[in-house]
């Protein structure tokens, strides 16, 4: 990938990884390749990080890069072992002027519209979002990309599986297809151990079209297949109660019809 924004095209979801033991970088990778993310973040953790990137770099069709970079030292690391691009949590000068002098794609973390300005001032308009969910969420994206119409993000911190839907733009969706903000949101840190075998990815969807779900208990509001509203079966009114006490003078008392209680009047 020759710039960032390359990358945020290329895929809709970024993983990213916190993995402890390199002999798992090459399955991890495969499998993500192999379910279509081919755009692979490596934290810089643990301390088998740099091994881990080295490794998943061979992986064919993986474009490997390094997070939680925080320093020019980090940076330098990271490119050593064949990092492709650079994402920090935060925005620094020193950092910053670093990495736009290495050359390596770069995305430095935001989440007020001063750290934004400071890295429009530094020539860049493609940011990470983070962290997205803690920062307000996509409420508060969209807040802060109205008066930077130029400017994406790659939201990250708080998003699931369940909740990836919801930051995903409408099918297709590509990172900066949004005519109100663009971004491709990273999924949260997923930690790998030794002992756990790689799983094929499942890809996430946007959100679905549903009934609507009630916000404390989390039911549907459609009425069962099983209840009355359903079967068409509609309550009726319990009939008014006529005291003959108030029965005009001269007017016929109410008659007391079979299976009906005194005072109730019979239908017309």
């Amino acid at each position: 990938m020759s710039t960032i924004d390359a990358l945020m095209r290329s895929v809709p979801v970024i993983p990213v990884l916190v993995v402890e033991d390199a002999s798992d970088a090459v399955p991890i990778a495969e499998a993500l390749v192999g379910g279509g993310l081919t755009a692979l973040e490596v934290t810089l953790r643990t301390p088998a990080a740099l091994d881990v990137i080295r490794a998943m770099s061979s992986v064919e069709g993986a474009v490997v890069g390094a997070g939680t970079v925080l320093n020019a030292r980090d940076l330098d690391a990271a490119i050593g072992a064949g990092a492709k691009f650079i994402v920090s949590p935060g925005l620094t000068a020193p950092l910053t002027e670093a990495a736009i002098n290495s050359g390596v794609p770069y995305l430095p973390g935001v989440a007020t519209a001063a750290d934004i300005m400071r890295g429009l001032d530094h020539g860049l308009d493609r940011f990470k979002f983070f962290p997205a969910e803690a920062a307000g969420g996509l409420k508060a994206l969209k807040a802060l990309a109205a008066p930077f119409g130029q400017v994406r993000f790659c939201p990250t911190g708080g998003i699931t599986e369940a909740t990836a839907g919801e930051w995903l733009p409408p099918p297709p969706p590509p990172c900066s297809a949004s005519a109100e903000v663009g971004w491709c949101p990273r999924a949260s840190p997923t930690r790998r151990r030794s002992d756990a075998s790689p799983r094929r990815p499942r890809r996430c969807a946007p959100a679905a079209r549903g009934p609507v779900r009630a916000a404390a208990t989390g039911r549907s509001r459609r009425p069962s297949p099983d209840s009355g509203a359903a079967r068409g079966l509609v309550r009726r009114p319990a009939p008014r109660r006529v005291d003959p006490r108030l029965t005009p003078p001269g007017a016929e008392p109410p008659r007391r019809v079979r299976g009906r209680p005194p005072g109730v009047a019979a239908p017309p």
